[in-house]
């Protein structure tokens, strides 16, 4: 700021009009870095607690977020849960609004070209979701941990930080997209949530890892999950992680069996201490915006 001052003392000295000084000013001000950031900081909602604008959120949401963020912000193919009051990156007003409208470097999370009153229309719908306290979780992180790199065998198919299997979806920031609830369902009953089409409420795991069995002219069956598929060929991922690519034409038959390929973990396998441990550890999994998970 010391830099500024200077040129401005420099300016006035020139004999510029106080008005043309004012303006300058302002302008030099605009083009430092973060200015906007900056002035953001505290700003808050104008269409708060608003119900006409609450309603028409609502609309807005499920018309540019639901693809990815499920129709309720529930969680969806590829956003985040939104109803927790969990907000990975910032949860001010102004910080869900630069969300919304620049978007999140690294993640999916796209930069978004609504209006100013669309966005926080949007915003005002979503606290309306929102618990006043995120919910308490019980059980022991360190436990849960333990049980997910060792006898509960989950890193056989899903990496957290790097570390583990790659045919399931990475899990570092589950924690982040998924309730302890949903987490609870899923491994009790894998197939609770897996989605037969493209968007069906309360059931929008990632489609990317939809299980498949494709049968080649060899009379070969190869089962796991879809890594790539197109009107002409299909990549997938066997049980021991090797890819598979075949062209539609070369197979006797493609199968998609809209079943998980993850195993249910029953209270003979997991029982219901050990599950709330592994609930808690991946409740604990907030990774960052490049999707690591902190130390």
């Amino acid at each position: 700021m010391a830099g500024i001052r200077e040129f401005l003392v420099r300016i006035i000295r020139c004999g510029l009009h106080p008005s043309a000084v004012v303006l300058l000013s302002f302008a030099v001000l605009l083009l430092q870095p973060n200015f906007f950031v900056m002035a953001a900081q505290d700003t808050k909602n104008p269409l708060a607690d608003n119900p006409k604008a609450i309603q028409e959120g609502a609309s807005q949401f499920r018309v540019d977020c639901a693809l990815c963020h499920g129709l309720h912000a529930n969680g969806g193919s590829r956003g985040p849960d939104l109803t927790r009051g969990v907000w990975n990156h910032g949860g001010t007003d102004a910080d869900i609004f630069r969300t919304i409208t620049d978007g999140v470097p690294g993640t999916l999370m796209p930069a978004n070209s609504l209006s100013e009153a669309e966005t926080w229309e949007i915003i005002a719908y979503l606290r309306t979701l929102s618990p006043k306290e995120p919910e308490a979780v019980p059980g022991d992180p360190k436990a849960g941990e333990k049980i997910f790199f060792g006898d509960g065998n989950c890193s056989l198919c899903h990496m957290v930080g790097g570390r583990g299997g790659r045919l399931g979806p990475d899990l570092s920031r589950v924690g982040v997209a998924r309730s302890p609830k949903y987490l609870a369902e899923k491994l009790r009953n894998p197939n609770s949530s897996v989605a037969v089409g493209l968007m069906e409420p309360g059931k929008e795991w990632p489609l990317e890892y939809g299980a498949v069995s494709v049968v080649t002219r060899s009379g070969e069956t190869i089962a796991g999950v879809v890594r790539n598929e197109d009107a002409y060929s299909i990549q997938l991922m066997d049980t021991s992680e090797n890819l598979h690519l075949y062209m539609k034409k070369d197979l006797l038959e493609v199968k998609h069996t809209d079943k998980s390929v993850m195993p249910a973990y029953t209270e003979d396998m997991l029982n219901k201490e050990q599950l709330r441990d592994l609930i808690a550890y991946l409740n604990s999994l907030r990774g960052n915006a490049e999707g690591e998970n902190p130390k």
